[in-house]
């Protein structure tokens, strides 16, 4: 998903450094804290809010902006629409009514060089073999895209292969395409990795996602080996999102990084099949899908021809277009060329398929309340009497939800040197449910960063722990991940799992709530009666992490174990 090329940041992790979510290589306390539940912790019982200090950042300024950028006159934020140009203009704007600066090119944007494929697959796919003949209907038991810049991609009788995870993975001893020809075949694997399905917590990472379980990665180690194309089986509980997020982030346009070999390195089919034609397409091959699944479970595991043969056509619309990055800075007074940067995605899913009358994803918290948070920070910057020392970047990137590629675009042409970014502070849904106790981190046990976020939590009488549903393999779904594999310590924090007038299970709740009803559907829309104060307390501790990085004159490290460590480390020497 995130990388055109993965391989060659694999390389580190087979010398030694683990391809990881949360955790070192080995089993460190940090691994061991990121995969626990949630723990008692010795904090305050009360139901009070904090004090909310004057500081320029308050619920009232996020829902003004979240209200603005999540408005149907957005529609939806898709990059390459009218909505692109509503928001990217909005959020400069802002930032000059702020008085910030623009960035080194004079201009509140960073062009994004993307391609917009318009993929229609035909409305059903034909499976033969075995004198059996199935059909599956798009939508409803595939998603089907691809990366091929062509007018027509056509998968004629192509034989199905089961591949287990579809990872090659020498530092955990794994390899499910060991012995396997797959050059010319669609393989068919299952989602997430093998350490998210058993209770052994020495495979791979346990219960806590590698990079291995993202659907970018298989995708592209299909290609590696040749593959014609890839098909994802979809199982609710290991993706961390039903079906429908599936058809909703698959269907219809989708962007792509523009490459010189315009996508003929890449498989031609990618897709993903519901978990019910997967047991259809097992049967008919004269398999038991259960026995397949346990067997791709164990080390050893040997992949298998199905017997059975593909054919399919996805018919495109090619667009070669540029996307922007917003861009905005405020100087530092005495380290003006050290960065901080804060990040927030300002792109949804545009106008879709009408669900319950509406057809416009607005993307109220997801992510028009990072983009608000980013606004409201900017302000608060602005209205301290002390000035930073270092130089604070205010960016809000496209394509996030298309794979992060606004994100990737500015790593790979990074408008401040790397090695002088001292960190990115990256906001993505902040919650809507109020005041909340804990600051829960993705990535917890990485970086120093940690201890600046517990600081600040301190402030507001609050704690930290790490996410606690690590399989979901969240670190590598929001933009800080870029900058991450970079080597720039990154910070991904907000109130998640301990409301403060309501208790744990009743955030648990509007938490499960929101990923089963809300996310990436028409109805992520502004509701007047949230309460946003957690929100602005989310935003106000960032805020303060900002402050205490900005006063300083050292360099936040990776810790030991922490598989992006040596990049750092290589980057800031000038090397």
């Amino acid at each position: 998903m995130y990388l055109s090329s993965l391989r060659s940041w694999l390389v580190p992790a087979a010398a030694g450094l683990l391809l990881a979510g949360c955790q070192g290589k080995t089993s460190s306390d940090s691994e061991k804290a990121s995969q626990t539940v949630i723990r008692d912790e010795t904090v305050s019982t009360d139901t009070a809010s904090v004090p909310t200090p004057k500081d320029g950042i308050t619920a009232a300024l996020l829902a003004k902006h979240i209200k603005v950028l999540a408005s149907d006159e957005f529609q939806g934020r898709r990059p390459f629409t009218v909505g692109e140009e509503k928001t990217t203009k909005y959020l400069a704007a802002e930032f000059k009514k702020l008085g910030l600066k623009p960035g080194p090119n004079g201009s509140y944007f960073q062009a994004v060089p993307l391609v917009e494929i318009v993929g229609t697959p035909d409305s059903v796919a034909t499976v033969t073999g075995n004198g059996k003949s199935l059909t599956l209907k798009y939508r409803d038991d595939f998603m089907f895209l691809t990366e091929h810049e062509q007018p027509t991609v056509s998968i004629k009788n192509s034989p199905l292969v089961f591949a287990g995870y579809g990872v090659t993975a020498p530092e955990y001893g794994w390899d499910d395409y060991a012995g396997l020809d797959v050059k010319g075949k669609t393989v068919v694997v299952l989602i997430n990795d093998p350490g998210n399905a058993g209770d052994d917590s020495t495979m791979f990472k346990g219960k806590a996602m590698t990079y291995y379980g993202r659907w970018g990665y298989k995708y592209e180690e299909a290609a590696r080996h040749g593959a014609t194309g890839l098909l994802i089986i979809h199982d609710t509980k290991p993706a961390a999102y039903p079906w429908t997020v599936v058809q909703s982030s698959n269907g219809g346009a989708k962007l792509r990084p523009q490459t010189a070999d315009h996508g003929a390195s890449k498989v031609s089919l990618e897709g993903w099949i519901t978990l019910d034609a997967a047991k259809r397409l097992f049967t008919a091959a004269g398999q038991n899908y259960d026995e397949a699944y346990a067997a791709a479970n164990k080390k050893g595991f040997k992949g298998t021809a199905l017997g059975l043969n593909l054919t399919t056509t996805i018919h495109n619309k090619i667009t070669r277009k540029t996307s922007k990055n917003v861009v905005a800075v405020l100087p530092g007074a005495t380290r003006p060329n050290e960065y901080i940067i804060y990040s927030a995605h300002w792109d949804h899913l545009g106008i879709g398929k009408a669900i319950n009358g509406d057809s416009i994803h607005n993307g109220a918290l997801d992510n028009a309340s990072g983009c608000a948070a980013l606004l409201a920070i900017a302000n608060g910057f602005v209205q301290a009497k002390e000035k930073p020392g270092r130089s604070i970047v205010f960016l809000s990137v496209t394509g996030e939800e298309q794979g992060l590629l606004g994100s990737a675009y500015y790593a790979a042409h990074p408008l401040f040197p790397v090695k002088n970014t001292v960190a990115d502070i990256n906001m993505d849904e902040l919650l809507a449910f109020g005041p909340m106790r804990d600051v829960t981190i993705t990535g917890y046990g990485q970086s120093e960063l940690d201890d600046y976020a517990r600081a600040a939590a301190k402030e507001q009488n609050r704690y930290v722990i790490p996410y606690q549903h690590p399989e979901t393999g969240s670190f590598y779904r929001s933009d800080h991940f870029s900058f991450a594999k970079v080597g720039i310590p990154a910070l991904y924090a907000s109130g998640q799992y301990d409301s403060r007038l309501h208790g744990k299970a009743f955030a648990e709740q509007q938490r499960k709530d929101f990923e089963e009803k809300n996310y990436h559907q028409p109805s992520d829309e502004y509701d007047p009666s949230w309460d946003l104060r957690g929100a602005e307390q989310d935003a106000r501790l960032l805020f303060r992490v900002g402050q205490n990085l900005a006063a300083e004159t050292t360099f936040p490290k990776w810790k030991d174990g922490s598989e992006f460590k040596a990049t750092r480390e290589k980057s800031r020497a000038g090397k």
